[in-house]
């Protein structure tokens, strides 16, 4: 069996205390995606060997995935699991993240099907839920720490809003029960009726995601998705809306993937980006204006000079107008933070 698991914001706490219940005995090789920064490495394995009794790793590339093992995914890596092998890639973010939960969590609902289990702990934003999704739909479990056992309960929330799970437990007591789900194992999923003749098939799209997260030669063109009318916050190209999700989510020309959540908290951050460069702009030309004027009045160019300083006062008006809508924008920004935190 497999067992996969996806955290961030407040994961190293929630994975030190599942890793400990877990057995030395455990028939099963354990994934672990945590969101970290790109750069620098990751001392993650060493922690969770310290709180449990399984080694805990970042796998090389095409390593064989052992049971009672933990692989980690390293820094700016997604991790896959394919043909029982560990893959590290670094394939298109997916909601703003590499490594990311949904990546690892497709590639093992489709590697090993109804014996998977997915793990979705604390974290912010909502990656994993469509992963989690995809391993419902192919016969796994999804085991979800108790949102108010979670430092950061969004991640938690959102698969339990979407996602119909199996277990829903603190951190602590999801290591045991990983481990009588692994001894019951689970049953083979039904056959699937043959597809009538005059039925096209459909395209496998947990196939190709995992493809395009593998870094393969793939487009978003061949993922069957619909013209969404937006525009993608890491390339600027335009995104398309994916088929057959618990909720809409969305991927670039070339794979960039965002949750509708995801998305509109990167378009704030480039919004307030752009406010920042045009504040920017306007004290740079604020401050021109007032040395040229200086120096036409300095020439004796008494109406050269009032045209300069008309514009730097123009110019330092709209700085206040922009220093305004910032302020705006960070009490906006604070309010949903502020409302997890109460929660």
């Amino acid at each position: 069996m497999l067992v996969v698991v996806g955290a961030s914001a407040g994961g190293v706490e929630a994975l030190r205390a599942l890793v400990a219940g877990l057995p030395p005995d455990l028939d099963a090789a354990v994934l672990v995606v945590l969101h970290i920064p790109r750069t620098g490495p990751s001392a993650l394995p060493r922690i969770l060997e310290r709180a449990g009794r399984l080694p805990a790793v970042h796998p090389a590339d095409g390593e064989i995935l052992k049971p009672g093992h933990i692989y980690v995914a390293p820094a700016d890596h997604h991790l896959l699991t394919l043909d029982g092998r560990a893959r590290l890639s670094r394939g298109p973010s997916e909601n703003g993240h590499r490594p990311a939960v949904d990546p690892l969590f497709r590639s093992a609902a489709r590697e090993a099907g109804p014996a998977t289990i997915g793990v979705v702990l604390s974290g912010t934003r909502d990656d994993g839920t469509a992963g989690a999704a995809v391993i419902v739909e192919r016969g796994g479990m999804v085991l979800v720490q108790d949102p108010d056992d979670a430092l950061y309960p969004s991640m938690p929330r959102s698969v339990l809003a979407h996602v119909p799970v199996d277990l829903v437990a603190p951190a602590a007591a999801l290591g045991p029960a990983i481990a009588e789900a692994v001894r019951a194992g689970r049953a083979d999923p039904p056959e699937d009726d043959p597809p009538e003749d005059d039925v096209a098939p459909q395209p496998d799209l947990v196939g190709l995601e995992t493809a395009m997260a593998d870094l393969a030669d793939l487009t978003t063109g061949e993922l069957s998705a619909q013209p969404a009318g937006l525009a993608c916050p890491t390339c600027n190209g335009a995104l398309f809306q994916l088929p057959g999700e618990p909720k809409p989510r969305y991927r670039c020309w070339v794979g960039h993937a965002w949750s509708p959540e995801s998305l509109l908290e990167e378009q704030a951050i480039a919004f307030e980006g752009a406010l920042w460069m045009a504040l920017r702009s306007l004290e740079e030309k604020n401050s021109l204006a007032r040395r040229m004027g200086s120096a036409a009045a300095d020439r004796g160019s008494a109406s050269v000079a009032g045209h300069f300083h008309r514009v730097a006062r123009e110019a330092e008006q709209a700085s206040g107008l922009i220093r305004n809508l910032i302020r705006r924008l960070g009490d906006l920004n604070d309010q949903p933070a502020d409302a997890e935190r109460a929660s």
